[in-house]
């Protein structure tokens, strides 16, 4: 992973932070004269790796590489870890210059569009003034929208995918009860738990309802149906059914890679998410969009309600933009732009010949 300073940066809530640092990753060569520069926006627990790099898989080994639709024998990908995050980039685990003690607490609540802001710092520190085109899915499509609408003259292309430009009452609902489960649990200590360990058991239920909301019933079904264990020590209170095991150990995975408070501060950031905000309303931003824009939803997607993706693509229609919108249909849900490649990858061929 790469590093770059920002220095100061104030945030939309008017709060400062003297000492940003980024943490991001970079694949192919960049040609200015050729504007190849694409940046990829990750998901709510994604880190830097959209792509793989011969020691470990990317996020999107199916879509960015080299000969694959997005291909880095032709563009400039960059990805960096989000404002909040603990990925490399300042967050609430990070080390307050002030006090010399990680934030905890402290920390200011973040915004997408703050986070779009530090992406924007990043690119002028990497001399990048111009990109071809702004991909992400989910948090990430979030963030294309705000990349969008902040900075219109960035950009030839926009994807956003399985994602909407607010958030929905059901994915706000949800995001809560992953909250509440943190919150709960008497490890979080208000958010300064550190040096320790934190809420393992509330961040790992916060991340099994999560699981429940990516994916479809279809394929829970599919996958485990009633299954049993083959032998539990304690039918009360230990896992019977397969698809309680993999809910745990969904949660297990989660706690040893992500910070609780960084969960809780970019959950926050996704509730807030409007572009309409401070801009006149939804309308009034999307007039200032100049791209062209692929947006793509999801139909069975229970975070992000496909109705959401095509009032937007109306609204764009409305104000002029040139915008293609497509839905996929997946027995993944909202996660099927994660994983399921064929249904939504030759949608962006044509973007990227």
């Amino acid at each position: 992973m790469l590093k770059a300073r920002l220095g100061q940066i104030t945030l939309e809530s008017g709060e400062v932070l003297s000492e940003v640092e980024v943490g991001y990753q970079t694949y192919g060569t960049y040609e200015p004269e050729k504007g190849n520069a694409v940046l990829v926006c990750h998901a709510l627990t994604g880190d830097v790796y959209a792509a793989g790099d011969g020691e470990r898989q990317g996020w999107w080994d199916g879509l960015i590489g080299p000969g694959k639709v997005v291909d880095t024998n032709k563009y400039f990908v960059i990805c960096s870890n989000v404002l909040g995050g603990c990925y490399g980039t300042t967050g609430p685990a990070s080390i307050c210059p002030e006090t010399g003690k990680p934030y905890g607490s402290s920390f200011p609540v973040v915004t997408i569009r703050d986070m779009v802001r530090v992406q924007r710092r990043l690119l002028s520190v990497l001399g990048v003034e111009r990109l071809y085109a702004v991909i992400g899915g989910s948090m990430g499509g979030m963030q294309v929208y705000e990349w969008l609408v902040e900075y219109p003259d960035m950009m030839d292309v926009g994807v956003p995918i399985a994602t909407c430009a607010r958030m929905s009452a059901v994915g706000i609902a949800y995001n809560d009860v992953g909250r509440q489960a943190i919150c709960s649990d008497p490890e979080w200590k208000d958010g300064d738990y550190y040096p320790g360990e934190g809420p393992r058991q509330g961040l790992s239920i916060a991340r099994m309802v999560g699981m429940l909301t990516y994916r479809t019933a279809e394929l829970f079904e599919e996958r485990f149906g009633r299954n049993l264990r083959d032998s539990v020590a304690n039918p009360l209170t230990d896992s019977v059914f397969e698809i309680e095991s993999y809910l745990r150990y969904q949660g297990e995975k989660l706690v040893k890679r992500f910070d609780a408070n960084s969960y809780l501060y970019l959950l926050k950031a996704m509730d807030t998410h409007d572009i309409g905000r401070d801009r006149g309303g939804l309308k009034e931003a999307i007039a200032h969009i100049k791209a062209r824009v692929l947006a793509i939803g999801i139909v069975n997607d229970l975070i992000y309600p496909v109705d959401h993706q095509q009032e937007m693509v109306a609204l764009m229609k409305q104000c002029g933009v040139d915008v293609e919108f497509y839905t996929i249909e997946s027995k993944y849900g909202h996660d099927a732009f994660l994983v399921d490649f064929p249904k939504f990858a030759p949608l962006l061929e044509p973007y990227f010949t």
